[in-house]
């Protein structure tokens, strides 16, 4: 089994931060932990803890700030328990879960590593860090217990896993368009201006990056329940609007997958 892994390190911005990387059979993932005004936001992923380690090492930092409980944002926060003083912060929903051994399917703990149980404390509505107030912002979709962090004094938005890309082509089992959608509409109430994405990094023009996504996902959601309502089934629905096969489909077993947008829709439709 042939599996790269690298990392490269960097600040735009005044943000520092570390993007760790790793392929495998045509599927590349890759994670960033970032740095700013002694606030670290995510931990990287235990897979990577080679890179995600030093660069928690040298960090001066007074609190962690996660924005959810995936192993990819968490995989390291076990290492920053045992090795520093400072607090950290997670949704109350996933507190008592992370305290746990991972519980998740073998490819991602391949991918990401297994998470050792952590302590947390509960997200604040909001948060001081040296020279700033922050907004915690609740974005569920793609975790139940996500977050994302607005930097008041900078205006920098801090978004998880809220953005990754604009045209969402695959997600996992649980997500929930719907609440993404929901998501995206609230934390564009906020006046903001750099846009920090776990994945895909500083966003270019970022609200309206934000704007597009929603807009894609708002038609998105329309064509599905006009396929719905010509009586097609679920299955129907992702071959007409996702016919490609996406390797990550395959390598999860399904728990990702384009047809899960679509179930997601019209579940909460048929709900209503």
């Amino acid at each position: 089994m042939f599996v790269k892994k690298k990392s490269h390190a960097g600040e735009k911005n005044g943000v520092a931060y570390l993007n760790g990387a790793i392929t495998f059979q045509g599927v590349a993932l890759n994670v960033y932990s970032y740095l700013v005004d002694g606030v670290l936001i995510d931990t990287g992923a235990q897979s990577l803890h080679h890179y995600f380690e030093p660069f928690i090492d040298s960090a001066d930092f007074d609190q962690v700030m996660i924005t959810h409980f995936h192993e990819d944002h968490t995989g390291c926060a076990a290492y920053i328990e045992r090795t520093k003083e400072a607090p950290i912060y997670l949704d109350q929903k996933t507190i008592d879960y992370c305290t746990q051994r991972a519980d998740y399917p073998l490819y991602r703990k391949f991918f990401w590593g297994k998470r050792k149980p952590f302590h947390a404390k509960p997200m604040p509505a909001t948060f001081q860090s040296r020279n700033a107030t922050w907004e915690v912002i609740p974005t569920p979709g793609h975790a139940l217990d996500h977050n994302a962090f607005l930097n008041q004094q900078t205006g920098q938005l801090f978004t998880g896993d809220l953005f990754v890309s604009e045209r969402t082509k695959v997600v996992l089992e649980e997500e929930s368009i719907p609440d993404i959608i929901r998501s995206l509409e609230r934390v564009l109430t906020y006046e903001f201006q750099d846009v920090f994405c776990s994945h895909a990094g500083l966003v270019r023009d970022g609200r309206a990056a934000l704007e597009r996504k929603r807009d894609y996902l708002v038609t998105l959601q329309q064509e599905v329940l006009t396929l719905q309502k010509q009586g097609d089934t679920p299955e129907a629905i992702r071959q007409k609007l996702f016919p490609k096969k996406f390797p990550i489909i395959k390598f999860s077993r399904g728990e990702w997958d384009s047809l899960h947008i679509v179930t997601s829709i019209v579940n909460e439709k048929s709900h209503i």
